[in-house]
């Protein structure tokens, strides 16, 4: 059953250990990623904010298992990861809906993948109660809106209770006030499940409004500049005048801060 309990302990402990990774091209070999070294705390949420192209995603997939890292070490709770698994689960910017498939098929899928719908169907009932789409169950993706259609993409990937969320710029395709309001729903999902959560964005805003912890990267081959900790309680104002003095922070290790 999909925990509604705020609880850290549900959280998987992230340790990234000197990683570096590269891409073979035909003009040779392109270096993404270099010497990182973090660590995402069990129920902690982090964000990773960087230049387009620096390897921000590329460093989400290497956490996510879906590659293996060139150099250095990546675990789980102390165990190597070394593959994908249902414990760790990637929310993309695209829902990808399947549109022969109602919501409630569409969230059910990873069950019936691993054999355990059967056993479990009340998981799908519970994750789309916990995204507030109870009642579009039998809707079609098609008669969805942007932001309907990537709380079933946060359901379907709710509905394998997970320890780790994955999210590569999950918001970054709806509109700017769908956006704020799917923000302040994630923030309310995260303390509800007690998952970890990984986040890459390219809004300053919206990893100051969302996380704990801030990451920011260089340029590619992506090295750690800075980290910015966001000691401030949910729910976030977003007229806070803290919240801007951390933006400020996080421009200025970006290189744009003159610019605002």
């Amino acid at each position: 059953m999909v925990s509604t309990a705020t609880t850290a302990a549900a959280g998987a402990h992230i340790e990234v250990c000197n990683v570096g990774h590269w891409f073979r091209q035909p003009t040779g070999v392109l270096q993404v990623l270099d010497g990182i070294d973090l660590r995402v705390q069990p129920g902690e949420f982090v964000a990773l904010l960087g230049p387009s192209g620096c390897g921000k995603s590329t460093l989400l997939r290497l956490v996510a298992g879906l590659e293996p890292a060139t150099t250095g070490s990546i675990t789980q709770d102390g165990e190597r990861i070394a593959r994908p698994d249902p414990s760790r689960i990637v929310v993309f910017q695209d829902p990808t809906l399947y549109p022969w498939r109602n919501v409630w098929d569409n969230v059910a899928l990873g069950l019936q993948a691993r054999g355990l719908l059967k056993s479990q169907r009340s998981r799908v009932d519970d994750a789309l109660r916990l995204v507030g789409l109870a009642e579009f169950a039998k809707n079609f993706p098609h008669q969805l809106s942007g932001g309907m259609a990537q709380r079933v993409a946060l359901a379907r990937a709710l509905v394998n209770d997970p320890r780790l969320l994955v999210l590569d710029e999950p918001l970054g395709k709806l509109d700017s006030l769908t956006r704020i309001a799917m923000q302040s729903e994630l923030v309310n999902l995260w303390q509800r499940a007690g998952f970890s959560a990984l986040l890459v964005t390219h809004d300053v805003e919206e990893a100051l409004f969302l996380a704990q912890r801030v990451i920011v990267l260089s340029d590619r081959p992506a090295r750690i500049k800075a980290q910015i900790t966001v000691d401030l309680p949910y729910p976030r104002h977003r007229g806070d005048p803290r919240l801007a003095a951390l933006r400020h922070e996080a421009l200025r290790h970006l290189g744009l801060d003159e610019s605002w």
